[in-house]
């Protein structure tokens, strides 16, 4: 178990369009439902790992953004 939780915190973290892609794919099939209670639990897992991917994209870009208007201004 543990070797597997090492595994997970080691991979890199895919690019904002994949993660982005992916959550689209998991809320689909948590809206369509027909899975059962600990599915549904996985997918929501997945799902809130994935937004937290995409909002650290969209947090460094920002960053980069304002460092660039910032070194402009």
């Amino acid at each position: 178990m543990a070797e597997k939780k090492a595994a997970q915190q080691t991979e890199p973290a895919p690019s904002y369009e994949a993660a982005r892609e992916e959550l689209v794919e998991v809320v689909r099939a948590l809206e369509a439902g027909g899975t059962t209670l600990e599915e549904s639990l996985a997918l929501w897992e997945r799902g809130e790992k994935l937004a937290t991917v995409c909002q650290d994209w969209l947090d460094g870009a920002r960053q980069r953004l304002d460092a660039v208007l910032d070194a402009d201004g």
